[in-house]
């Protein structure tokens, strides 16, 4: 029997009334992921195939699956990869910044670590790809461009969505933008890489 584990079943479930796929669904989650995943492993076990999905871009990617494939590899089951979106790298491609290099550091913390992780992030010369929540873009810009100064940046929103956004240009001349106007949607930002 097929299963679909997915993030968010009311999200997944428009997509997959929309492609008429009546395969049944659990919701498997970063608050669910102990309880559930011994469920699905013994699902796994006896057979069953299971498809893990998420709300949007790639399941493992800043994405509470990694401890799911984790158990089932413990658990000597096989795993196989099927390349999807990914915002991090659809953004990274179309951001114009160096694409040679970069560090993907998904959500910066929140305050414990974060002055110490920028910082750290000022001194590489990689690109650097961040994922952040949209009512949080301002304050860290402005994390940014006092840790980093006023380097070159790219705000991507809603990658392969309908509202596609790119806003290209300084971090201060993006946070003037941002000061007329509110951003919604998911968020990658993208920083170049210490030049000096």
């Amino acid at each position: 029997m097929g299963l679909i584990a997915a993030e968010d079943t009311r999200v997944s479930g428009v997509l997959l009334k929309h492609y008429e796929i009546k395969t049944p669904m659990l919701s498997y989650h970063d608050h669910n992921k102990v309880h559930a995943t011994p469920g699905i492993l013994r699902k796994l076990e006896r057979g069953d195939d299971i498809a893990l999905i998420t709300d949007a871009g790639t399941p493992l990617v800043s994405d509470p699956g990694f401890f799911l494939v984790r158990a089932a590899i413990e658990q000597g089951i096989d795993v196989v990869p099927i390349p999807g979106a990914s915002a991090m790298l659809a953004a990274m491609v179309a951001a114009g910044l160096p694409s040679d290099r970069f560090s993907f550091e998904a959500f910066l913390p929140r305050k414990k670590g974060r002055q110490t992780r920028l910082k750290l992030l000022a001194e590489d010369p990689r690109t650097i790809i961040l994922y952040e929540s949209p009512h949080r873009v301002g304050k860290t810009l402005k994390d940014i461009a006092e840790h980093m100064g006023d380097r070159k940046v790219v705000v991507a929103r809603e990658i392969t969505k309908k509202f596609e956004e790119f806003i290209r240009g300084s971090v201060s001349e993006i946070r003037e933008q941002l000061d007329t106007r509110s951003i919604k949607g998911e968020v990658v930002i993208i920083i170049e890489g210490n030049r000096s």
